[in-house]
């Protein structure tokens, strides 16, 4: 029966640009790969008490490449770092301020690459030496910031609501100037127990973790503009935004609360200013209409979004206009470390031209990033710092002002789980949960368990995701080859494909933590499932429809997925009834090599029609598929999350354990 396609929350993450200007290509590598490397850790560290700080040394350690543009110096949380740039000599003055806490100094270098291991001196300092050499004209705001928390509030691999509240509330003792901030994605592609409550969950866990001020990233636009004034009524913090146009934020707003270009927060006697960008792939990553508003005169207009840094900078102007001393920008915008070493992203490629900020906060890419663009005699260094989604983790920032100037930064990655590969990264010592956001939890937790926690099949292994950019965004993948498959079965059509950007966890998922002691997540054997695994790994209630499309429209709809900002786009597609071939190394629009049917017959570049099974998100235009299907031939069919639980259910109830599949070959990379 013919359906009427309609309104579908959306996904995508999206991805990066690469940069191109000099000025950029100085912050982001471009050399071959195995040829980059973090810097090495400065050795032999001393320090003393001076006449006006703690005066420290050091011993540079052996170039890399990229080369070290520098050194931070600081003492821990509620200290006063200093930024070394690595023409000067290996000795600075740390500056001291009232009531700084006890602390050993430690070195870092730092490249466009990121930070070496820390070097600490062989003298720790108590509050009491310290205060002999405080001065009141040097202050320290420490920064707590996150990104992508994409509703993962449960803990488990994730910090969750009652250990970052925690976490957050021991790091504000340290400094009674601490402000807290996230980069966008806040809610949207999360777990049920956010999803299935229209994301207020994650907006009260936030208000719990006295979020200061917030960017949009392009999930809070997964649902209509409706249910983010929805959000921006429920949020106790300050939504802020720089590159949307003028008239979007009249629209962004829930009663007296609204969207601002920038906001100033005043704390610990520091007047702070905050400014906001979203990624302007929010356009083509959010289902049509979801940007779509009626101004006060009735017109029907759309939200705009300039890739630049234009509204960014002027935001930052008017926040130094308005008082604020330092600014910091929240920037939807994210770094990318690829298979080869390389770097690139649109975050450093902004960063590079944003002028005026202390310290810029990106997001979207779900990478772990910090380095420190180096300042002159006239300009302050600026820090960059990214977190992983899911909140495992969280950046700690002590930025130092001397005498009203920013003299520098220091950055730690607060994990919840060690790592040994992420040198700015420090290992949470705060494992108490807070009491009232693990109740907050369990409310929620407990109308879900009912409906959710209910096992739906067995499968022989975990569906993998993973990599650097996630493997279902860049080639071949088990779950895109499983859903594909079915998709394509169920109704019996020629191809399917499925946005690899669509599938947004392991299956069982990492961020799914079931209540039922009983159920078997872990070992060799197989593994339960329920229904708030594939609610997890399929959030966002894409529909499934059929249609047909020429071979000429086929290998354009091929093009664009391994296009964008490949790799790492969620465009990427996963297919089923046919193979394909493409050479990233080509031209975005000429790099499909060969596409055949499953036995090697050529599919040409002609009008030939096919029958496809795809989502109704793709039919539309989202992610960039434009012009390629058409909505007036579409079909649709049923909900996908339908289609891959009755599949389980169905191996279940023959006494089956569903197979991981393998990789067969169907996607080649050739170049």
């Amino acid at each position: 029966m013919n359906k009427t396609l309609h309104t579908r929350k959306i996904f995508s993450l999206g991805s990066l640009a690469l940069a191109t200007s000099l000025l950029v290509s100085l912050l982001v590598p471009t050399a071959q790969a195995n040829t980059f490397s973090l810097p090495n850790a400065p050795t032999s560290v001393t320090s003393y008490i001076g006449a006006s700080g703690v005066v420290v040394r050091w011993i540079p350690g052996a170039d890399v490449n990229p080369g070290i543009t520098g050194y931070v110096v600081s003492a821990g949380p509620g200290s006063c770092p200093i930024f070394v740039p690595a023409r000067n000599n290996n000795v600075v003055t740390m500056p001291v301020v009232i009531g700084q806490p006890a602390g050993t100094p430690v070195v870092r270098a730092v490249n466009a690459y990121g930070f070496s291991k820390p070097t600490a001196s062989s003298k720790s300092y108590t509050a009491a030496q310290l205060a002999t050499v405080a001065n009141p004209n040097n202050k320290a705001v420490q920064v707590l910031q996150l990104s992508d928390l994409h509703g993962a509030i449960e803990v488990g691999n994730s910090f969750g609501a009652p250990l970052l509240v925690s976490n957050w509330d021991a790091d504000r003792k340290a400094n009674v100037a601490t402000v807290a901030f996230t980069s966008g994605d806040n809610i949207g592609a999360a777990p049920p127990i956010s999803t299935e409550f229209e994301e207020l969950p994650t907006i009260e866990t936030l208000n719990a973790m006295k979020l200061d001020a917030g960017a949009f990233g392009n999930h809070e636009h997964d649902r209509n503009l409706a249910h983010l004034q929805k959000v921006i009524g429920a949020s106790d913090f300050q939504w802020v935004v720089s590159n949307y146009n003028a008239d979007s934020l009249d629209v962004l707003k829930s009663g007296t609360k609204q969207a601002k270009t920038y906001t100033i927060i005043e704390r610990g006697g520091v007047k702070i200013g905050v400014v906001g960008a979203n990624t302007p792939e929010t356009i083509e990553q959010v289902f049509p209409g979801n940007l779509d508003y009626t101004d006060a005169a009735g017109a029907k207009k759309t939200i705009t979004i300039d890739p630049g840094v234009t509204g960014v900078n002027q935001a930052i102007v008017d926040a130094k206009a308005a008082g604020a001393e330092i600014v910091i920008a929240l920037i939807h915008q994210g770094w990318q470390e690829n298979s080869d070493g390389g770097a690139k992203g649109v975050l450093n490629t902004m960063a590079a031209q944003i002028k005026g900020a202390a310290a810029i906060y990106g997001g979207h890419s779900h990478q772990t990033f910090a380095t420190v663009i180096p300042g002159t005699t006239r300009v302050a260094p600026v820090v960059i710092g990214q977190t992983r989604n899911s909140g495992v983790e969280y950046t700690r920032t002590q930025i130092c002002i001397k005498n009203g100037k920013v003299v520098g930064q220091s950055i730690e990655h607060v994990l919840k789980s060690a790592s040994t590969t992420i040198n700015t990264g420090v290992l949470s010592t705060v494992t108490t949960q807070d009491v009232a956001a693990a109740a907050m939890v369990k409310k929620y937790k407990d109308q879900l368990t009912v409906r959710l926690d209910i096992k739906i099949g067995q499968v022989s292994g975990v569906f993998p995701r993973g990599g650097t950019p996630a493997v279902e965004r860049s080639g071949e993948t088990p779950m895109g080859n499983y859903i594909a498959d079915l998709m394509r079965a169920k109704y019996k059509t020629d191809f399917a494909i499925q946005n690899g950007g669509g599938i947004r966890d392991t299956f069982p998922a990492k961020t799914y933590v079931p209540v039922n002691p009983a159920l078997v997540r872990t070992g060799t054997g197989p593994l339960d499932v329920t229904l708030g695994d594939a609610l997890t790994v399929f959030p966002f209630g894409n529909q499934i429809a059929t249609t047909t499309v020429t071979g000429e429209n086929l290998w354009k709809a091929l093009e664009n997925g391994v296009g964008g900002n490949f790799p790492g786009d969620g465009r990427f597609p996963q297919v089923s009834g046919f193979k394909f071939s493409f050479d990233a190394s080509k031209p975005i629009g000429s790099r499909i090599v060969e596409v055949t049917k499953l036995d090697g017959t050529a599919i040409a570049k002609d009008s030939k029609e096919y029958t496809l099974t795809t989502l109704d998100f793709l039919i539309y235009g989202g992610d960039g598929y434009l012009n390629v299907f058409s909505p007036t031939k579409a079909k649709v069919q049923g909900a996908l999350l339908d289609v891959f639980t009755d599949a389980l259910k169905a191996d279940m109830a023959a006494g089956k354990v569903t197979q991981v599949p393998v990789a067969d070959g169907r996607i080649k990379k050739v170049g």
